[in-house]
């Protein structure tokens, strides 16, 4: 009795021993599923899942990863190459755009000599008006163009209290112009980062470039110690769905329909490549664009 007592649990332990191995394996097969997906995600391969375990399962777990893996790669290379034509075709557009709009240009400064009427001279402003509209708009294509092409930022040590006060007073004009009168708070000393100062200088200008856009007629612009910025307007024509999609590429505000809607898809583009982030926060009228550097 005692002996076929002992081969039962000498059975039942052999059982319990190939269950746990058999967990195992499985645990070890998942973790490889587990590495491998991660890898092939944010790698640019054709490499397949392969794990050592035989386990049918397991094995036919990996294979249906490696079809959806295929599929997601044709996907991102049709993204890829779309989004490579796209900035191909807005390169060559707003270069092809620049010569015939510097000779309507040239000549709307000749007529501005010749003698004609005030109905002739008011259609010649308002032509002019809508060329520089148009040649700004080209400009801003020709720059995104620029921004998304190129590979490398130069980052250096820089204040960006005083990259940020050199942007304001290039803007002291036009908001003047506006009627609008900016409240500044910046740090009394310095507050350095290692950033591209073409990048950050192009950041604040489009910023500030939005705030022009869709200002009431009030500006705050606040930093911190630490660096971090914000831009507050009024903004009554605002919604928080439009707020949503302000720094998608070409999209525009109904009431803004001379900008091609990249400037702060451009802003934010060059944040992230330094590794900070930018945000839009709407609320009781007010927009805020709220920026983080990394120092």
């Amino acid at each position: 009795m005692e002996y076929l007592l002992l081969i039962i649990i000498g059975i039942l332990l052999l059982i319990i021993f190939g269950l746990f191995a058999k967990i195992c394996f499985l645990r070890r097969s998942a973790h490889e599923i587990a590495d491998a997906f991660r890898d092939r995600l944010t790698t640019d391969t054709n490499t397949l899942i392969n794990i050592s375990t035989r386990d049918s399962c397991m094995r036919k777990l990996a294979a249906e990863i490696n079809v959806q893996l295929r599929l997601l790669r044709k996907e991102r290379q049709r993204y890829q190459q779309g989004d490579l034509e796209l900035k191909e075709a807005v390169t060559n557009i707003s270069h092809d755009l620049r010569t015939p709009l510097t000779a309507i240009n040239g000549y709307l400064d000749l007529l501005q000599h010749e003698e004609k009427s005030k109905d002739v001279q008011r259609y010649i402003s308002q032509i002019q008006n809508r060329t520089e509209v148009l040649k700004s708009m080209t400009e801003e294509l020709f720059r995104y163009s620029v921004v998304t092409s190129s590979q490398e930022l130069k980052l250096e040590r820089m204040d960006i209290v005083r990259a940020l006060e050199e942007s304001l007073l290039s803007f002291y004009a036009v908001l003047q112009e506006k009627g609008i009168q900016p409240e500044i708070r910046l740090p009394e000393q310095p507050v350095f980062c290692e950033l591209d100062a073409g990048a950050v200088n192009r950041i604040f200008s489009n910023i500030i470039s939005n705030v022009l856009k869709y200002s009431d007629g009030d500006l705050s612009v606040i930093m911190t110690d630490n660096g971090d910025i914000t831009f507050t307007n009024t903004a009554h024509n605002l919604t928080a769905v439009t707020v949503g999609r302000l720094f998608n590429r070409f999209y525009t505000v109904e009431a803004s329909r001379n900008s091609t809607g990249l400037g702060l898809s451009i802003a934010k583009l060059l944040i992230e490549r330094m590794g900070g982030s930018i945000e839009a926060v709407y609320n009781n009228d007010k927009l805020q664009i709220k920026i983080r550097f990394v120092k």
